[in-house]
């Protein structure tokens, strides 16, 4: 079925980078690391450049090698499809105007984005469904371009956003990303969270003021499950700046945002 979801930028998940100060430490582990990718061929053809050495004579073990992990990012990256001024969407924006249509046995299936909650009783009211952006698939994204970074350095760079004509390295973009995520819980400058739009007497009220709820959707608005507070793991640890680059300007939404001071409070 061809759908542009999340699903599709899974493959980033499987990234690993092995630092020279460990293999080159543990001359078996790089010994046995070689003996089975050369007698599994097959094996080895899904793992990219296991014997090139990258960034300080790191190694990369991923199922993607650069031109297909920018490929991705391309999609990924793009605010008309998976980039959201909130984060990465788990489905294309393509699909509000294109949506999916599957025909069987007299029965019309459909898949269309929608922005907020969900037009379906499948995924309706008290269910899973949360708003298009999630925070858990949004870390790990986030994580993987940190750690392919760490192989490829800052001469690998993609651009962002996708259309702009702007490269920025993997570790800014995923800087940027997580300002993206976290703007959703931090106050703008009236005071007000994003992610807590839909409810302003919550918001003025200073017993209720510093309490998010962690569902999105296309515009930040928080989207049902309000006593859910599993994400707030990855938030606390996403607000944790990971570079200097953290704090810089780089555009959102087509415009340069002004530097974001991250709170861990």
């Amino acid at each position: 079925m061809h759908i542009r979801s999340i699903v599709g930028l899974i493959p980033l998940f499987a990234v690993h980078v092995l630092e020279e100060h460990l293999h080159g430490q543990l001359p078996g582990l790089r010994d046995r690391l070689t003996w089975f990718l050369e007698h599994r061929p097959d094996l080895a053809r899904l793992v990219s450049r296991w014997n090139e050495l990258g960034k300080g004579n790191s190694l990369l073990l991923s199922v993607l090698r650069g031109h297909r992990m920018k490929a991705l990012l391309r999609r990924m990256l793009d605010e008309s499809e998976f980039l959201s001024n909130y984060g990465v969407r788990a489905l294309s924006r393509v699909h509000r105007d294109q949506p999916f249509v599957l025909e069987h046995n007299g029965d019309r299936f459909c898949i269309e984005y929608q922005p907020g909650e969900s037009d379906s009783r499948v995924f309706g009211g008290n269910s899973n469904w949360r708003g298009p952006i999630w925070m858990p698939v949004n870390y790990l994204l986030i994580e993987s371009l940190y750690e392919f970074h760490r192989y490829y350095g800052d001469d690998f760079r993609v651009e962002y956003p996708t259309g702009s004509g702007q490269k920025f390295s993997l570790s800014d973009i995923a800087d940027e990303l997580a300002r993206r995520l976290t703007r959703l819980f931090l106050k703008d400058k009236e005071g007000m969270r994003p992610v807590m739009a839909a409810y302003p007497q919550l918001q003025a009220d200073p017993r209720s003021q510093d309490l998010a709820c962690c569902s999105m959707s296309d515009t930040g608005r928080g989207v049902g499950a309000a006593h859910q507070t599993s994400w707030s793991g990855p938030g606390a640890l996403l607000l944790q700046p990971r570079s200097s680059a953290v704090t810089q300007a780089l555009p959102v939404g087509g415009e340069v945002q002004p530097e974001v001071e991250l709170a861990t409070k």
